[in-house]
């Protein structure tokens, strides 16, 4: 997907959100960030409208994933349950700088919004395990609505896999994998129910190999 319109270096919109980033030195030192690619194709810079998909294992993976990935603004999307007070809507969509959805109805006001930021040239970041895996050894089920933003808005998808840490001190480490362009997948099939759950069964196994990459290199370090 080609941007039409470019994405500010410097802006009042994002003046607290990038605040918080560049003085977020600190994370750094207690994190001691490490990414870890599953390919020499997997390394290659992060440009223009991109969605970012991960496991979600806390509800501290958008710090997490931000200080792995502190080259892009993040934009993450977020069920409308954690926007239930003024102070949370305020902070979610102003530090985190959330887009609000609803999970179990979800519209095209969302999709569009998705795609504004998508146009711009920004990374939108998502969980398609729809909520928080108390059960980290083993993903969930993927749901479809991030097939039908991929698809609907032409954008490559990254896989990313954050790996929980057993201790307090150990090093926070991400996995990521090469960019999935879902249009050049699905080729000339129909976009429905059906492909969508293909899709979505895909993008689960592509979420395994850096599952199963993160357990190897456990093994080695």
């Amino acid at each position: 997907m080609i941007a039409m319109k470019k994405s500010p270096l410097f802006s009042f919109r994002y003046f607290f959100y990038d605040f918080v980033r560049i003085n977020g030195w600190p994370l750094f030192i207690w994190f001691r960030p490490k990414k870890v690619f599953i390919s020499k194709q997997a390394k290659k810079p992060l440009k223009g409208g991109l969605i970012l998909m991960s496991n979600h294992i806390s509800l501290k993976d958008p710090l997490y994933i931000q200080t792995c990935i502190i080259s892009r603004r993040h934009h993450f999307v977020a069920n409308k349950e954690i926007f239930d007070t003024k102070f949370k809507n305020w902070l979610f969509k102003t530090a985190f700088m959330c887009i609000e959805i609803d999970r179990d109805n979800f519209s095209m006001a969302n999709l569009r919004e998705v795609n504004s930021h998508l146009q711009m040239g920004e990374m939108v970041t998502m969980f398609p395990e729809g909520h928080v895996n108390v059960t980290p050894e083993e993903l969930k089920a993927f749901k479809g609505g991030i097939v039908m933003m991929a698809y609907k808005t032409h954008s490559p998808i990254l896989p990313v896999y954050i790996t929980k840490r057993k201790h307090w001190w150990n090093r926070l480490t991400i996995f990521i994998g090469e960019q999935i362009d879902i249009n050049s997948y699905l080729g000339d099939k129909p976009f429905n129910v059906n492909t969508i759950k293909e899709v979505s069964k895909y993008l689960e196994e592509k979420e395994k190999e850096l599952e199963l990459l993160c357990n190897n290199y456990k093994k080695r370090v």
